[in-house]
């Protein structure tokens, strides 16, 4: 498993700005446990893959895309866990040929947006997201990952109101809840970040991606054994130990910690 990033905000940033298009949730906990999804055909969750199973499932993936790359299916699925194997520019070349020859699916855009930002392009992938995106049928999924690329960006206002967009398309869904959560982490109201984490958690269908961001929220807080508790969750016993190590390291990081824990004091709305 590769170290964890020397700086948890960074860390936080991509855990939240990728969450709402399906890459990671924030933590280091790596690529396969703190994920969601699956793979087709592989039987098991992407949250419960070793390193070594997600290669695998690329490389079998791989060749169903090299005998029928026209299939935006496969394809979609090919980039994704390329994603999730670390190889974003590979993901990002494949999804550029998916759609170019699906120009008009807004399933295959919106995953052209997600490779783009796994790869850094931003901008580029604000503007897919909003091509994919159609007035008259508004897609909440969509306005999600708009609100996750605009948290990444530093548009927090603008991807906030995204979320709740989605929100009123898609009352409830915890997967939305949990993003517009942290983006209040983010913006280091840990307290707010917590109310919309602990709703997320709380929604039918919220998978462990969403209990390990409150994991996160409560940790920051300095309230770790609760932290810890939520994070050994529907985890198998690596997998929790994997996410308890990461909450443990950043809360030694004592002059960040405190300047979250001293800015959380005001709220940002």
């Amino acid at each position: 498993m590769a170290a964890c990033p020397p700086s948890f905000r960074s860390t936080l940033l991509t855990g939240a700005a990728l969450l709402a298009i399906g890459i990671t949730v924030a933590g280091c906990a790596g690529k396969s446990n703190m994920t969601t999804g699956s793979i087709p055909n592989s039987g098991k969750p992407v949250g419960t893959m070793t390193a070594t199973e997600l290669r695998s499932a690329a490389d079998s993936i791989g060749q169903a895309y090299e005998k029928n790359p026209k299939d935006p299916q496969v394809g979609m699925n090919y980039a994704s866990v390329l994603r999730m194997n670390g190889r974003n520019d590979q993901a990002l070349a494949v999804m550029q040929q998916v759609a170019i020859n699906n120009p008009n699916n807004r399933e295959v855009l919106a995953a052209y947006g997600k490779a783009q930002a796994a790869a850094g392009q931003l901008q580029q992938a604000l503007d897919t997201i909003l091509r994919a995106q159609t007035p008259d049928r508004p897609d909440w999924k969509l306005k999600s990952a708009e609100g996750a690329i605009l948290d990444q960006l530093g548009r927090s206002g603008e991807a906030r109101q995204r979320y709740r967009e989605a929100l009123d398309i898609q009352p409830n869904e915890p997967s939305v809840l949990s993003n517009l959560g942290m983006s209040y982490v983010l913006a280091r109201d840990l307290k707010t970040a917590e109310t919309y984490l602990r709703s997320a958690a709380q929604q039918p269908g919220a998978d462990s991606g969403v209990r390990q961001n409150l994991a996160l929220a409560v940790g920051l807080q300095g309230r770790f054994q609760e932290a810890e508790t939520i994070a050994r969750q529907e985890l198998t016993a690596a997998q929790a130990e994997a996410n308890v190590a990461y909450l443990r390291a950043m809360l030694t990081q004592q002059n960040a910690w405190k300047k979250l824990a001293a800015d959380d004091s005001g709220g940002t709305n």
